[in-house]
């Protein structure tokens, strides 16, 4: 362990040597106390899984309680097919987990599970245990009366309302997969998501507000299911939220106007009217799918990662209440979207498997002032409060004074989700917002490790601004080089898994060929994360990011291939590049290199219309920032795009490397002659 040596306060100089020690006050009541209790647990973890996680599935309701081995799989692709199975056998409902259990057994009916805060201050709710649990039979009777059945996927397209929890939470109880696309995606990545699954019902809005902008959410899905109609894929009921009804004013009634095909459309109020507030749970094996939820593909086709019963249930339980220190009469806030996995097992599973009390936040951070975070923390008292560094960054441009007009004193805990923070937002966030007495946990995941796997503990692990710090329990790390080999001691190279943990993804939906080939082939006997990582002297880790086809975007990954195919359907364009920038608030931009069809000179409307189509391809989270008009691509003689060369130019760094493979090492300085210095 390092020696705990306060570290400089006002800039990110010396990030890597200075070292912030827990907080005394926090350390007298942690469930985790200190770093030798850490090192203890993670020990008996890794050495003991059998003993250590039977102790954690005690804690849970079970059917058919485990027994037999807990964990058994194989990561090695030379030894047959890749497989995890963690309590087989075992049989439990993750619905009836987090709320029958917290109801009957627990008697948490009565308190409250969710704080919902709409995009406006004038609107939200307060939703009990016992309110959650009556909505998700209701809406689990709707489902199975709509002919759903155990196994069937449904797809959710649903802002942050109450009743995408209902949703999701259904399709738990009764064995159904839930497939949930974030409610920025266009209608063409809503469309393939529910073909990939084969889902038979959608569940969306008629719309949601962005700030004061009203988005027709309603007209996007119709798009959707218009195309799964015509590539033959028919959806049987679309069930819609009326949430936008009474919202509108007069100017926008007029133009949001609700398509209504009333073969497939049905309103869910009218639904749950006559449902009834009870619902028997499916009592599924441990390793029965809960949901799928999609993640950009460095192909370009998004994978279908899969999730199962009890193993996800366990490690999301066992996280939220580590990382996040959890106790009985704590305020959470994850500002995370559900539509995301972040969202799924810190706002959703994590939390309600502990009981715990969250605050759900339907709107943005600027609206309707840029104090609108700090006024909620003050609102409902929060004392855990994790979101992503794109944030911190983008309210740290507001100054200090969006934030000393609130009240803070509450925060005990605050976390990073998403990306590395870099030590200027780190060093912000924990001085301004945490008024220095808050550890800072940077979390490390992935939507295909289902929990956190390298993350500080908040009352145990002496912290480094930008560092990931230590394993999670169960989580077995490792550095290897470009041949395989591990590294020892300080290092940096490939971060991989050298054995399961029981939330790790079990397979890719419909292609488990692709899941081998993706994150097991490179390295026969571990799992391979897509990140680098360095390990500093002191055993810390620090992400250093993707180490593959991959863009890391405001926290969410998107692959070139995907960008640059819908670059590439516009008329004008004969090819296309894409690569990352830095960008002072997303971490990330998209830097994207055209190269226009003979005879078609390039305008400032062409480029707003190459935006305009990766907007209505992907989403807004994957419109450009920057297009360079480009007259070739540096490709090497076999014709490989080098891209780490244009990463070099969209930075304008002349440092290139070795360019002798490269066909024609000439286009490079016309490429850097013709850079873009500002956005398009």
């Amino acid at each position: 362990m390092p020696s705990q040596v306060r570290g400089k306060e006002e800039d990110g100089t010396g990030a890597e040597d200075a070292t912030y020690p827990p907080p005394a006050l926090l350390q007298r009541q942690a469930h985790v106390k200190d770093f030798s209790t850490y090192t203890d647990m993670y020990n008996r973890s890794v050495h003991n899984p059998q003993e250590f996680w039977l102790e954690a599935a005690s804690e849970f309701s079970w059917k058919t309680s485990p027994s037999g081995k807990v964990l058994d799989y194989n990561f090695d692709i030379t030894k047959g097919k890749i497989f995890v199975e963690f309590m087989k056998g075992a049989k439990t409902n993750v619905c009836y987990n987090v709320l029958d259990r917290n109801v009957m057994e627990k008697n948490l009916g009565d308190k409250t599970a969710f704080f919902w805060e709409g995009n406006s201050p004038d609107n939200s709710s307060v939703i009990s245990y016992w309110d959650l649990l009556k909505q998700v039979c209701k809406f689990a009777n709707v489902l199975i009366k709509l002919g759903v059945k155990k196994g069937d996927r449904v797809a959710i397209y649903l802002p942050m309302i109450p009743e995408l929890v209902y949703a999701m939470l259904a399709c738990a109880r009764i064995g159904a997969v839930h497939s949930i696309v974030f409610a920025g995606f266009s209608s063409e990545s809503l469309c393939e998501r529910i073909l990939d699954s084969q889902c038979v019902v959608l569940i969306t809005a008629d719309g949601v507000f962005r700030g004061e902008k009203p988005i027709n959410l309603k007209q996007i899905a119709d798009e959707a299911l218009q195309k799964c109609n015509e590539k033959m894929h028919h959806v049987k009921n679309c069930v819609v939220v009326k949430h936008l009804k009474g919202r509108l004013n007069n100017q926008n009634e007029g133009k949001f106007q609700t398509a209504w095909n009333s073969d497939v459309d049905q309103w869910l109020d009218e639904l749950m009217a006559d449902a009834s507030e009870e619902c028997e749970p499916e009592w599924l094996d441990a390793e029965d799918p809960l949901f799928i939820l999609y993640t950009s593909g460095s192909t370009g086709k998004p994978k279908g990662v899969v999730h199962t019963v009890a193993g996800y249930l366990l490690y999301t339980a066992l996280t939220f209440k580590y990382v996040f220190d959890y106790h009985e009469n704590d305020i959470y806030w994850s500002t995370a979207d559900i539509g995301w996995i972040t969202g799924h097992s810190y706002i959703v599973y994590g939390p309600l498997a502990n009981g715990a009390t969250s605050v759900m936040f339907e709107g943005i951070p600027t609206y309707p002032h840029v104090g609108r975070f700090w006024e909620i923390v003050q609102k409902y008292k929060v004392t855990q409060f994790y979101t992503a560094p794109t944030a911190i960054r983008l309210l740290m441009k507001y100054g200090n004074e969006a934030v000393q007009k609130f009240d803070l004193s509450s925060l005990k805990i605050l976390g990073t989700v998403g990306e590395p923070i870099n030590s200027e937002a780190w060093l912000w966030y924990y001085n301004v917002i945490g008024n220095q007495r808050c550890p800072i946990v940077d979390t490390f995941w992935q939507t295909e490790t289902g929990g956190h796997v390298v993350t500080p503990l908040p009352a145990a692990t002496p912290l480094k601004p930008g560092s990931a710090t230590f394993p999670f329990f169960g989580v077995v790390p490792a550095v290897l080089n470009e041949h395989g080999k591990e590294l020892e001691g300080e290092a940096e190279g490939y971060l991989v898994f050298k054995q399961p943990w029981p939330s790790i993804m079990r397979t890719l939906y419909g292609n488990h060929e692709r899941y081998e080939n993706t994150y097991f082939k490179k390295f026969p006997g571990y799992y391979v994360a897509g990140d680098g990582c360095r390990r500093d002297k002191d055993g810390y880790i620090w992400i250093t990011g993707r180490i593959d086809d991959m863009l890391n975007v405001s926290g969410h990954l998107l692959s070139t291939a995907e960008v640059e195919a819908a670059l590439t359907e516009h008329p004008a364009v004969a090819e296309a590049a894409v690569v990352s920038r830095p960008h002072q608030v997303k971490g990330e931009c998209l830097y994207c290199f055209i190269i226009l069809k003979d005879g078609i000179k390039y305008t400032e409307r062409i480029a707003e219309e190459v935006k305009k189509q990766v907007r209505e391809k992907i989403g807004p989270i994957a419109t450009p920032d920057f297009i360079q008009n480009a007259p070739g691509l540096p490709k090497t003689r076999s014709g490989k795009i080098m891209r780490r060369v244009l990463r070099q130019i969209a930075r304008n760094e002349k440092d290139l490397g070795d360019i002798s493979t490269l066909a024609d090492p000439s286009i490079v300085e016309v490429l850097f002659s013709q850079r873009c210095e500002a956005a398009a």
